[in-house]
């Protein structure tokens, strides 16, 4: 298929771009097999490029012989373009809902982006497995990294290598994945150096009805555990959710044949109400009603901070059972690629001071969904716009970004990163120039040959000048845990997302480098204090 093909009308002059609270801009509109591009003679204009995968919905209306198309994005973008002419007008939209919504991979932008910058790190091999192990055999022998995988036979989902136990073979891995879902059998997500307990991630196991039992899993797990201790399976669903599951061949860990481990259930969202979820809040806080209790009423009737809340407090326990309690820790739920991800890389935010970094992050995100099989490209094919009823999309990365915003707003001198990062991945989550977020799995992502045939987000955001944009200027390194409030009061509206085309928006900007001005002003002062102490303590001590 050639884009031209899907092209009906290549360009149109006289349109005229409508964007909130920013001047109207008159110009040239070009279609491309991958942008729609919108270019101005007007001094000082900012052109718009803006990629077809970006595109979530579109919506045409028409007064006499000029019609508008209305674009929202799946970045929360709305514009409007006004183009003279019904049929041009028609044209435009049809390729536009064409180019916006094509199935194959391989005719996505990813595939035909040639870099600008000189690729200093190529991010495809920038967190690697083994490299990650390393760090791992650093602080303990207890683990292996095993190739069982290595053709992704065993499990799709899961990347070549994976850590396991020691005393725990490849045969008896394979066992295991018989009976976890998916072939998700419990591998390392996370080691605690401070006292070695650790935190696993899996698949939910498939005792169904019958309450079917697997030794080998027993052992696996049973492995991870120190003499005398006790575990914990955190599982991200409601007891009832899990008993119901029981009767589709899946279900939950039996306390007779697990008696070292305590089962706790927290419910975490399924993907389909999540989605429901975006959708309502996406819709207040484009109500432009200004009536502030109807904007509450409807921003409480979305869920969203509820979710956000149900994923910090399971966080939260996760971290609890491993920092204070000593104990180790499996995390699952149904599949373990969505709420399973979500509470083991939180819980890691919270304990470990290296994912607070910028480095630290970015492989995290590598390690606990990228390499962990979350399915991007099913997940975020939507955003909260599109008028298609949503299969299988749902925002859990956005959440999950959500959820570490919250934790950056109430320790913002503790993460290396700005909120910037955050609102960068977003962004790359829903429509890229990058590979990184194509595919649903290593596996996937192996046969598409996305590490030779497109460009890395890491070798973008890993540049110099990039890295000095996304640093946090307030940051100092923290060692400890730290433990996020997760009272009402203390979770806000991610603004930096939800409000990022408003005005309010760039008010809440502005009042944040004002703040960082402040900031960095009282620490210029602190400094010149202490400097006029140390010479008068100099003077005194030459005076006695």
């Amino acid at each position: 298929m050639e884009f031209a093909e899907l092209i009906k009308t290549p360009r149109v002059d006289g349109v005229v771009l409508h964007r909130p609270f920013m001047p109207t801009v008159e110009g040239t509109l070009c279609l491309t097999g991958h942008h729609l591009i919108l270019s101005s003679r007007q001094d000082n204009t900012e052109e718009l490029w803006l990629l077809h995968s970006n595109i979530d919905s579109i919506e045409k209306r028409f007064v006499g012989s000029l019609g508008s198309i209305i674009v929202k994005c799946k970045d929360l973008r709305v514009i409007q373009l006004d183009i003279p002419g019904m049929e041009e007008c028609l044209n435009i939209a049809s390729s536009i809902e064409a180019l916006s919504t094509l199935d194959s991979v391989s005719l996505m932008y990813p595939f035909f982006y040639r870099p600008m910058f000189e690729v200093i790190e190529d991010g495809w091999n920038s967190f690697l497995p083994e490299d990650a192990f390393k760090d791992l055999e650093s602080m303990t022998d207890e683990w292996r990294l095993s190739e069982v995988n290595k053709d992704f036979s065993v499990c799709p989902s899961y990347p070549a290598l994976v850590a396991v136990p020691k005393d725990v073979n490849d045969d008896t891995l394979r066992k295991v994945a018989t009976f976890r879902h998916s072939g998700r059998f419990p591998i390392l997500s996370y080691y605690h150096k401070k006292n070695g307990m650790v935190m696993m991630r899996a698949g939910q196991p498939l005792t169904g009805t019958n309450g079917r039992r697997c030794k080998e899993d027993e052992k696996l797990i049973n492995a991870t555990l120190r003499p005398g201790k006790r575990g914990y399976i955190i599982d991200t669903r409601t007891i009832n959710v899990a008993q119901q599951a029981k009767a589709r061949g899946g279900g939950f860990e039996s306390e007779a044949n697990y008696p070292q481990w305590r089962r706790i259930h927290k419910a975490i969202e399924r993907a389909n109400i999540l989605q429901e979820s975006l959708i309502k809040l996406v819709e207040a806080c484009n109500d432009q009603s200004h009536s502030m209790d109807r904007w509450l009423s409807k921003l409480e009737a979305s869920n969203w901070q509820t979710h956000v809340k149900e994923i910090l407090t399971t966080a939260c326990l996760a971290a609890q059972c491993i920092d204070r309690e000593g104990a180790s820790v499996l995390v699952h739920g149904t599949d373990g690629t969505d709420s399973t991800l979500q509470v083991t890389s939180l819980a890691q935010i919270i304990l470990d001071p290296a994912c607070r970094t910028i480095r630290g992050f970015q492989s995290l995100v590598e390690r606990e969904w990228l390499q962990a099989g979350h399915p991007f490209q099913q997940r975020c094919a939507q955003s909260a716009y599109s008028n298609s009823k949503p299969r299988q999309e749902a925002p859990v990365f956005l959440l999950f970004l959500d959820c570490v915003w919250q934790i950056l707003r109430q320790f913002p001198c503790s993460f290396e990163f700005s909120e910037s990062l955050l609102v960068l991945l977003f962004e790359h989550a829903y429509a890229s120039q990058f590979g990184t977020f194509l595919g649903n799995s290593a596996a996937e992502r192996t046969k598409l040959s996305l590490p030779e045939k497109t460009v890395s987000l890491w070798s973008w955001v890993n540049r110099p000048q990039e890295l000095e944009r996304l640093t946090n200027p307030l940051y100092e390194a923290n060692s400890l845990v730290i433990w996020p409030s997760v009272a009402p009061q203390s979770l806000l509206l991610w603004e930096g997302v939800f409000l990022r085309w408003n005005r309010s928006s760039k008010c809440l900007d502005e009042a944040y480098e004002e703040m960082v001005h402040i900031i960095e002003y009282n620490k210029e002062l602190q400094n010149k204090v202490n400097s006029l102490r140390r010479q008068l303590a100099q003077e005194l001590q030459k005076e006695r």
